[in-house]
C-alpha cells in the first residue's frame, strides 16, 4: 500500500498519467489511469493534458505513443520489454519487399518499430486491418510484419496482399486441438481469439477480435463463459469489466514474458527518475506520424 501511495502522490506531483497495456499484471492494471489496447492507449496520450506518460507495454507503444505526442514526455518503465513480431523485419528487408513490389501500397501493423512506420504509407491495427486495407487504391498491398494477421485481412478482401513472414510467439502458439479441447472442457462457452492467431485457430472460433473487441464483446452478447485465445493478462482485465460471467484462457502458457517484465518497483523508479525515455528522432516520427494519422482517418 505505501509503495501505491508513493506512485499517486509522485504521479500527481509529475502531472503524469500511468497507462497500461491489457497484457500487464494484475498490479500494474490497478494502478493505470487507462488500461486498455496499444493504439487506444497512444490515441489516449496524445488527448491528455499530462506533461508525462508512464506506458507500462513493450518498446512500440511507447514509441507510438511518443510519435503522436512529441511534446510529452514518454517513459516506458523497463528498458527491456520489447515486442519481438515488431524487430523481425528491418528497415533494410522492408525495403527489398518494396523493390520487388514496386507498385504496392505498404500497410504495417501497429506492431512494428517506428522505423517500418516510417517506410509505410499507412498502419493499421488487429481491428481495422481490412477496412485500412479497402481504403487504399492500389490493388496489391504489403503487409508487415505479422503473416497471421495479413491471412487474416486477405480472406476479407480481394486485393493481393503480400505479407512478411513475422508472427507474435504469443498467439502463433494457439493450435486447433487447443480450441477443442477448450471447447470440451466448457461447452457452453463462446470462444473468442485474436486474428494474430493461425488461420486454422482462427476456423474453429466464434468470433474474432482485437483486444479491445474482446472487451466489449459481453456488453452485447447473452453467453455467460468465453474462452479467450489471447495473451492470459486479458483475462484479468475482462473478469474486472464483467464480473458477472465466466472467462477462461484458451491456454495458461500463452504469456508474452515481455509484457509482464513490469512491476509496482519499475513504475514508481520510472516516476521518480523520469527514465528511461522513450525519443523517436523528429526524422523518423514525422513520417512514422503521417503513416499512423492516415490509418486514423480511415472510417470504420
Amino acid at each position: 500500500m505505501a509503495m501505491i501511495e508513493e506512485i499517486q502522490a509522485l504521479k500527481k506531483e509529475r502531472r503524469a498519467t500511468i497507462l497500461a497495456h491489457n497484457y500487464q499484471i494484475p498490479a500494474v492494471q490497478d494502478i493505470a489511469d487507462l488500461a486498455g489496447d496499444s493504439l487506444e492507449l497512444s490515441r489516449a496520450a496524445a488527448a491528455l493534458d499530462s506533461e508525462v506518460i508512464v506506458f507500462c507495454g513493450v518498446d512500440f507503444m511507447a514509441e507510438t505513443a511518443a510519435i503522436l505526442s512529441p511534446q510529452k514526455r514518454v517513459v516506458l518503465p523497463v528498458k527491456g520489454a520489447w515486442c519481438p513480431m515488431a524487430h523481425m523485419i528491418t528497415p533494410q528487408q522492408l525495403d527489398e519487399l518494396k523493390a520487388l513490389y514496386p507498385q504496392a501500397a505498404v500497410v504495417c501493423y501497429v506492431n512494428s518499430t517506428a522505423e517500418i512506420k516510417a517506410k509505410s504509407d499507412i498502419c493499421c491495427t488487429s481491428a481495422n486491418g481490412v477496412q485500412v486495407v479497402e481504403s487504399l487504391s492500389e490493388d496489391e498491398v504489403i503487409f508487415v510484419p505479422d503473416r497471421n494477421l495479413a491471412a487474416y485481412v486477405a480472406r476479407h478482401t480481394k486485393k493481393k496482399i503480400i505479407p512478411w513472414d513475422g508472427y507474435c510467439y504469443v498467439h502463433d502458439q494457439f493450435t486447433p486441438e487447443m480450441v477443442k479441447a477448450a471447447r470440451k472442457l466448457h461447452p457452453q462457452a463462446e470462444v473468442l481469439v485474436h486474428p494474430e492467431c493461425r488461420p486454422e485457430v482462427i476456423d474453429l472460433a466464434d468470433f474474432v477480435y482485437s483486444t479491445a473487441g474482446m472487451c466489449k464483446h459481453p456488453d452485447i452478447n447473452r453467453a455467460r463463459e468465453y474462452i479467450i485465445g489471447t495473451e492470459v493478462g486479458m483475462i484479468y482485465r475482462l473478469k474486472k469489466a464483467h464480473p458477472d460471467r465466466e472467462f477462461y484462457p484458451l491456454s495458461d502458457e500463452a504469456i508474452c514474458q515481455n509484457m509482464k517484465k513490469t512491476t509496482l518497483p519499475d513504475v514508481l523508479r520510472a516516476l521518480q527518475t523520469l527514465e528511461p525515455r522513450v525519443v523517436v528522432p523528429e526524422e523518423i516520427a514525422v513520417r512514422a506520424r503521417g503513416a499512423i494519422e492516415r490509418m486514423l482517418r480511415v472510417k470504420v
